[in-house]
């Protein structure tokens, strides 16, 4: 257990960078070279290096060389396995969203059944009961 929350750890830390999320974005498109993937960033190779090391150790890419290029893969199994953590906060939020409808669903009834009262209470016009026009 303390593996994987290890493991966790160290995805979430990882996904906690934009830069690196937009290197996994870019990834889902095929595997890219160091160069490809710093191309849309203002920032050096070596800065996007030590972004690929990063989500290389979290294990989500794994790097290979074809001749002198160095590919980095997407390794997608460590997203999974954070969306099931996440998923498990999923039946707290539906239990949260519901008991907040029925909350507005109680404050609207009271809402009407006020304005049904203040209708009911409201003095009536008495020269609107005697058929007289007021002027």
């Amino acid at each position: 257990m303390a593996v994987a929350a290890d493991r966790l750890d160290t995805v979430f830390g990882a996904l906690a960078d934009p830069t690196r999320r937009a290197i996994l974005a870019r990834l889902t498109r095929g595997d890219a070279t160091v160069g490809e993937l710093a191309a849309p960033f203002r920032v050096s190779q070596p800065a996007i290096s030590r972004h690929l090391k990063v989500l290389e150790h979290a294990g989500l890419i794994s790097r290979t060389r074809r001749a002198t290029a160095r590919l980095s893969h997407l390794r997608a199994e460590p997203l999974r396995e954070a969306t099931v953590w996440l998923a498990g906060y999923r039946a707290f939020w539906e239990e949260s969203y519901e008991r907040l409808d029925e909350l507005l669903a109680s404050l609207q009834d009271q809402d009407r059944e006020q304005e049904e009262e203040m209708v009911r209470s409201r003095p009536r016009d008495r020269n609107r009961r005697k058929g007289r026009r007021t002027p």
